[in-house]
């Protein structure tokens, strides 16, 4: 039996030896690997914290201990050592262990994480409420280097250490260096401060000090000496200098030290940061050349490292090309992301317009702010970020964009259901809140040549805000462009009838139009006819479009892969009920609970989505039996 399939706990890892847990981290990476080239995931980032991981399962009980993941694509190797071994066979499947965080999956997990730059504030919060509560036990953050480019990190910090409450901070930093080299004496002053018999002595002292009269006066005057005389003979890091102990950097693939020194910074009871430097992918050859690739990757060859599936043309591609063409034409065109150049197809921009590419780091707030600074000097830019992550700039798009009408575009990556991401991540709440802010125009293709079109229209020919937002992946059953110019009229046709039947109606938009016209064709094939209508702008809503391609229809169903409330329903129903009041006017959407992960035809099928479950919707409306 090996060394993996006796742990399932703390219990089981206090019991090895230091060559046991050696070689746990061996099996640990071949388990990893074997298993997520068949079932895909997050591979890179998994492999760079096995050592960090088993550490603090050593150190730390995580049954009561709170350890709170930022981002927690990196939490494989923690669900693997808290009994879950065996649901990997099912890692990110419908009905199977999520790829995240999940406290109804674990007592074992502390918080969910799918968004970067939050675990110091959330891990402070549980640390204030051990103290409230009168509890025991520790607290425990790991967050990477790149959510440190997270303004929130540092809110979470600076409060850290105004608190004093104990804690340990790991800044796994697996990519650039934090602070800069400060030569010799820095780094034997690191070295030092980390001994055992260093920190026992201070520990030692800080007791001595608040036993004895008048003693915790005298250790604040000391430390407050010994401070000034270390600041004036070296720079010290940023992190000491807000008032947290910091102990490193230290080699985050040295087993034996990552322990020995989370048992110092636990033992300290003060807010602690311990830098650990790893490396992506580490142990496995193709990871660590391409740790990009395999940060979140599907089904792949665990030898060769190559992926199974042919790649296919995406409308993140589409976008990438379009953008290209646009700088091309109007030097005042350029990109934003955050942290995402490569999931948002943007780096062939990236490469032939770097000075006109801005890669904030995984600060979205800032992302849009700027962009508002942008435009109101003359530039066009083009604002791009995942539907999930553009939640976090609500207040930005309200204030420093909407209210002063500016043209900033926003491409809406990843909008809708993203699959075996999960809660975290579906993209089903950016239309709610983007309709709410007055002036903004969102447009939703449904193809990779409708979201060129659309995109041009947006950057080249639109004036305000204006969001185009498109899925992940490539093109369904429909194909081309509808997006053109009415002749009759000289504006966009902004509502497009697929098909026409007096039956009833289906209303979309976006990529849903596939599972419509497949709910279509299996009612024409049963000798029910009906209307398919797609919305190629859902704000501003041509209602007075719709109600002219209805005619006389009974009935009409919208449907969207939006969040119930989130959508266009509650809108568009009322405008229908105002002018066709004969019509009903019914919802097919997300629901009001957040959902799941699985994979998206699994998921349509789950909400009644696909193409049966809205033939099913048409037929028990009209009253026909399947």
């Amino acid at each position: 039996m090996s060394i993996l399939q006796k742990v399932n706990s703390h219990d089981d890892l206090i019991l090895l030896t230091d060559s046991q847990r050696a070689a746990l981290c061996d099996e640990i990476r071949e388990f990893l690997v074997t298993h997520v080239s068949k079932t895909g995931g997050h591979l890179a980032s998994n492999l760079g914290v096995v050592e960090v991981t088993v550490a603090l399962e050593t150190v730390f009980d995580t049954r009561k201990d709170r350890l709170v993941f930022d981002v927690g694509h990196q939490s494989y190797v923690h669900k693997l050592l808290t009994g879950r071994r065996a649901d990997f066979d099912h890692l990110r499947q419908f009905g199977g262990m999520a790829g995240f965080p999940k406290p109804s999956e674990s007592g074992t997990d502390a918080f969910v994480a799918g968004h970067a730059s939050s675990s110091v504030s959330i891990a402070l919060g549980m640390a204030r409420a051990r103290t409230l509560n009168k509890a025991d036990y520790n607290v425990v953050a790991l967050i990477g280097d790149g959510a440190m480019t997270g303004g929130m990190a540092y809110e979470g910090l600076n409060d850290a250490a105004y608190s004093r409450e104990p804690m340990v901070i790991i800044l796994n930093d697996n990519e650039m260096s934090i602070d800069r080299n400060v030569g010799g004496m820095s780094r034997h002053l690191s070295k030092l401060r980390t001994k055992e018999h260093y920190l026992g002595i201070k520990r030692s002292y800080r007791s001595l000090m608040n036993r004895i009269p008048g003693g915790k006066v005298v250790y604040h005057a000391t430390s407050h000496v010994k401070r000034w005389l270390k600041r004036a003979l070296l720079p010290s890091t940023m992190f000491e200098n807000i008032g947290l102990t910091y102990l490193g950097p230290v080699d985050g693939h040295n087993l034996k030290e990552l322990i020995r020194l989370l048992r110092a910074a636990r033992d300290m009871k003060e807010p602690v940061l311990l830098h650990v430097v790893t490396q992506k992918g580490h142990g496995y050859l193709p990871a660590e050349e391409h740790p990009s690739k395999f940060h979140g990757i599907g089904k792949f060859d665990p030898i060769t490292g190559k992926v199974c599936s042919a790649p296919k043309y995406t409308f993140s591609d589409a976008f990438g090309d379009t953008m290209l063409r646009l700088a091309a034409k109007d030097k005042r065109v350029c990109a934003i992301t955050a942290a995402m150049p490569g999931g948002t197809g943007l780096l062939k921009f990236k490469d032939k317009y770097p000075k006109r590419l801005f890669d904030v780091g995984i600060a979205e707030e800032h992302a849009v702010s700027m962009a508002g600074g942008l435009a109101k000097q003359g530039l066009v830019p083009v604002v791009a970020l995942y539907s999930t992550f553009l939640q976090r700039a609500y207040d930005q798009i309200m204030q420093d964009v909407a209210m002063l009408h500016l043209h900033v575009v926003l491409a809406v990556d990843r909008a809708g259901l993203v699959g075996e991401d999960g809660e975290t991540h579906h993209g089903i709440y950016d239309i709610g809140f983007l309709g709410q802010a007055p002036g903004m125009q969102i447009l939703c293709p449904a193809s990779c040549a409708e979201l060129a079109d659309m995109l041009h229209w947006a950057v080249a020919e639109c004036s305000g805000p204006v969001a185009v937002r498109y899925p992940r992946g490539a093109d369904g059953l429909f194909r081309g462009s509808c997006w053109h110019c009415a002749p009759d009229t000289g504006k966009m046709a902004r509502v497009f009838c697929h098909r026409r039947g007096p039956a009833a109606a289906i209303i979309t938009y976006g990529t849903l139009i596939n599972n419509a016209l497949e709910a279509a064709g299996i009612l024409e094939a049963e000798g029910i006819s009906v209307t398919v209508l797609r919305l190629m702008s859902v704000s501003p809503l041509d209602a007075d479009a719709v109600s002219q391609q209805l005619e006389d229809c009974p009935y009409a169903l919208i449907a969207e892969e939006a969040a119930s409330g989130s959508g266009i329903h509650e809108k568009l129903a009322w405008a229908l009920r105002q002018r066709k009041p004969a019509c009903r006017v019914d919802a097919a959407d997300l629901g009001g609970q957040f959902v799941t992960h699985g994979s998206m035809e699994q998921l349509y099928r789950q909400h009644h989505l696909d193409g049966e479950g809205l033939a099913a919707r048409i037929r028990e409306a009209i009253g026909i039996e399947g």
